[in-house]
């Protein structure tokens, strides 16, 4: 899982999560023109200079317009996505979180599409520039129904899991940096009292999360908030020597007078006024919703880039199911012995063996994986990053909340590298056999050498560098994990065993998360599909179905991406011959940045012809 940028992500994606935040606009601007207007004077060479220069590449005028005023509105949309990319005027906002603000950001963005659909003989270029950038603007219109700030309330998107971690994210290179950072601190009290008001609308209006994922989320509440004050992770920047005495007690104090309070408010809506009237289980799913089918609809067509029913995705999961239950039980006989997939996967999960004993275990399988699979990587792509990627553990607070791994991107202003996150919690219930396949999802040749690429194709637009299609991204770290047995980078049976299991577990998604938000089923049922056809452990299961659960149709994108690379790679083989060279067809695939799948066909289609000539 990839978290880009912001984005629990956002884990999300950049483009999509940064038009969804809130505006950082001040109360009186109403379109991008005045955006750019009513930032400080200080700000305007640096965002003219990134707005200018978000263009790139494009011959119209109207559409550079287009495309500079859409990439001022999202860096000052997003602060923290400004901060990831360089630009620092913005370091001391989060963003305005008020429906006055949405509604002023839906209004630009509605105004930015219109503009692109009356653009009108483009070149190719251009063309597929405004395509892209005006499908992805219709597509957050259409998840408006959704209405998620009234009623979402999630272990994995909260304030604690959105800004817990801002002192790896903002610079502190000096006094200013810090009195930046103490002013982000001193606005999120006041960002959540805005979030705890918006619950309780949602509440009065019918709409409300599910009991589990309430409690879940009081509990890692809890466990921060009983924390002493100086264990806190915001807190971290007190011991850095760039950060002045008096620098040091404006943090603390905004955390401890305003962030805790403000936290434990949050915590006692959750606890007190929506868990007696949350969803019961059964019902988590958006379809229990009002609007709820127009939701998912639109969920499906976001993240998958394509038009496909709730059905279809589950009768295909399903079939996926039934071909990777197969290949599992014919390895599992082989390498284990075992006489079917129950016993294979009973074997996997009760040999204490094949499981870590220590956090340092498994950080340092983690850290053996990426350095094996960074020195294969130039035997089989012929672009490579230049950014570095490197091996971080889950932050405490959230680790026994959230999933195995994930990937943040590089600064694109090379102040931080590309970061691999390793979930060390309860390292005895980490299956040494998914360390190598995790690594190549989350780093190299998965996110990390995707995601670096991107951003490091100067001749595309800026939205284009930073763009992530769930289908794209997710799809290409799941297609190199079957990749990685090509590259040698799984040694053993078991490793390959974990490869397998990670592609029933991605199939698994298709059938549960349409199960949830269209069938009515359990977070049980749910459990259940995948203890029966994956190896992966029970935490890990039950923090998988929690994530099902609060990010409805995210899940989508794995195998859907995955199975139309893997689709096109074939069509490359068979009518390439052996003109076919793997390394040009990864080229092919990721020298546009991140696309929707009907796009990324028609750049293969397109490299076929090229090379057959």
């Amino acid at each position: 899982m990839t978290r880009r940028f912001s984005l629990k992500f956002s884990a999300e994606l950049a483009v999509w999560g940064s038009l969804l935040t809130a505006t950082a606009c001040r109360p009186d601007a109403t379109g991008t023109a005045a955006i750019v207007t009513n930032a400080r004077e200080s700000a305007v060479s640096e965002l003219g200079a990134a707005s200018s220069a978000a263009a790139t590449g494009i011959t119209s005028p109207e559409l550079a317009a287009i495309v500079r005023e859409h990439w001022a509105w999202v860096l000052t949309e997003d602060p923290l996505f400004a901060t990831r990319l360089g630009m620092h005027d913005y370091d001391d906002r989060l963003g305005d979180p008020s429906d006055a603000a949405r509604q002023r950001s839906r209004g630009v963005r509605d105004a930015l599409a219109a503009r692109l659909a009356a653009l009108a003989d483009l070149d190719p270029a251009d063309g597929l520039n405004r395509d892209l950038l005006l499908d992805e603007l219709r597509a957050q219109a259409a998840t408006d129904v959704c209405r998620f700030e009234r009623w979402r309330a999630s272990a994995n998107d909260n304030p604690l899991a959105r800004w817990g971690d801002l002192p790896r994210v903002h610079p502190l290179r000096d006094r200013r940096d810090a009195m930046r950072l103490a002013a982000r601190y001193e606005a999120m009290g006041p960002a959540i009292d805005v979030e705890i008001a918006l619950l309780r609308e949602g509440l009065a209006s019918g709409l409300v999360a599910d009991a589990e994922s309430i409690r879940r989320l009081v509990a890692m509440l809890d466990g921060q908030l009983l924390e002493p004050l100086d264990a806190w992770s915001l807190l971290e920047p007190l011991d850095r020597p760039t950060v002045p005495e008096d620098a040091r007690a404006r943090l603390r104090a905004a955390v401890e007078v305003g962030v805790v309070p403000a936290l434990t408010r949050y915590r006692d809506l959750l606890a007190h006024e929506l868990l007696p009237r949350a969803r019961p289980d059964g019902q988590g799913g958006v379809g229990a919703l009002p609007s709820g089918s127009s939701c998912y609809e639109a969920l499906i067509a976001h993240h998958t880039t394509l038009r496909l029913s709730a059905d279809e995705i589950h009768a295909l999961g399903l079939a996926e199911i039934t071909r990777i239950d197969g290949e599992l039980a014919a390895l599992g006989k082989r390498a284990l012995g075992s006489s079917d997939l129950a016993a294979t996967l009973e074997a996997l999960r009760e040999d204490r063996s094949l499981y870590f004993a220590t956090a340092e275990e498994v950080e340092s399988a983690a850290t053996e994986a990426l350095a094996r699979a960074k020195a294969a990587m130039p035997r089989y792509f012929g672009r490579l990053p230049q950014a570095d990627c490197v091996v971080a553990r889950v932050p405490g607070y959230k680790a026994a909340y959230t999933t195995v791994g994930y990937y943040e991107p590089a600064h694109a202003d090379g102040s931080k590298p590309g970061e691999y996150f390793i979930n060390v919690f309860d390292p005895h219930t980490r299956p040494r056999y998914e360390a190598r396949v995790l690594a190549v999802h989350e780093s190299i040749p998965g996110h990390h050498l995707q995601i670096a690429i991107a951003q490091e194709l100067a001749e595309l637009p800026a939205f284009r560098r930073h763009a992530g299609y769930s289908a794209f991204v997710e799809g290409w770290a799941l297609y190199t994990e079957r990749l990685a047995d090509e590259m040698g980078l799984y040694e053993t049976d078991l490793d390959r065993l974990g490869m397998l299991s990670f592609d029933a577990w991605r199939a698994a998604r298709l059938v549960v998360d349409t199960g949830i938000h269209t069938q009515g089923w359990t977070r049980a049922r749910a459990e259940s599909f995948m203890r029966e056809h994956t190896a992966l452990a029970a935490n890990n299961i039950s923090n998988e179905v929690d994530r099902y659960v609060g990010w409805p149709g995210q899940a989508l994108a794995y195998k859907i991406g995955q199975r139309e690379i893997l689709a096109l790679r074939r069509m490359a083989e068979q009518t390439l011959g052996t003109r076919f060279e793997l390394s040009a067809f990864h080229d092919a695939v990721l020298g546009a940045g991140a696309v929707t799948l009907p796009v990324l066909r028609r750049r293969v289609e397109a490299y076929i012809a090229a090379a057959s000539r």
